[in-house]
């Protein structure tokens, strides 16, 4: 992952469409998989969790040169936040992962002989799981920003290993991406999300993009430490 990619415009808008289509086929057909292959919620959930943070571990290794590998709107709002992509460029990125993410869903159908959409009826709604989605993307975009600042080479491994927790420890299952939550809106399996449920989460996730974008900016900066002797030279000065 790259604050400013050096491709052109074209294929950094393939690249996103296919990353995030790539993810949610990932989410998608690893859910389905995991449902057909158990009974145990807990067993299927964690059959959902492992693919999924290692996918990302490979996209962004071998799209992040491309496009940056944002593969979510709420990541692009924060790069836009910060100056690190135009706002021409960041609502085309927006709508190739949202094309990419439904794409994905239609894609993890195919290959489990389902009709291509099928809306979800699987509820996830109410004030814990909007915070979680808060805190879920909250927590990605500062570890993207965390790797920005100090170990680019790190961001795929942290990425993936953050959400591989971030399922386990919020109550929503980290979605933290409007454009999976609305590809998930498109599949009535267990990851799916019902339709009228997207729009509080993608707000959620928005507003902990904009909350990460805001504290890590201060925090990852180290500032000017104010010793007695720069002090006293201000003073002179």
């Amino acid at each position: 992952m790259t604050d400013v990619p050096s491709f052109d415009l074209p294929r950094r808008l393939t690249a996103e469409a296919l990353g995030t289509g790539l993810l949610v086929a990932t989410v998608v057909g690893s859910g389905i998989m995991a449902e057909r292959l158990t009974g145990d919620t807990a067993l299927a959930l964690l059959g959902n969790t492992l693919p999924t943070g290692a996918i990302l571990v490979v996209l962004i290794t071998i799209l992040g040169p491309i496009s940056g590998a944002h593969f979510n709107p709420a990541v692009t709002l924060a790069m836009w936040l910060r100056g690190a992509i135009g706002s021409g460029e960041s609502w085309r990125y927006g709508m190739a992962q949202i094309l990419g993410g439904i794409a994905g869903t239609i894609a993890a159908h195919l290959m489990f002989d389902l009709a291509p959409l099928a809306l979800s009826a699987h509820a996830r709604t109410g004030p814990a799981q909007w915070f979680a989605e808060i805190v879920a993307t909250f927590g990605l975009v500062g570890v993207i920003l965390g790797g920005l600042r100090f170990d680019n080479r790190a961001i795929p491994w942290l990425v993936g290993l953050y959400i591989t927790a971030a399922y386990w420890f919020t109550a929503s299952t980290s979605f933290a991406n409007p454009a999976v939550a609305l590809a998930r809106a498109f599949t009535d399996s267990f990851s799916g999300i019902r339709p009228i449920d997207v729009p509080a989460f993608a707000l959620a996730e928005c507003l902990g993009a904009v909350i990460a974008v805001a504290l890590f900016g201060w925090l990852l900066n180290p500032g000017t430490r104010l010793t007695i002797r720069s002090a006293m030279r201000q003073a002179a000065d």
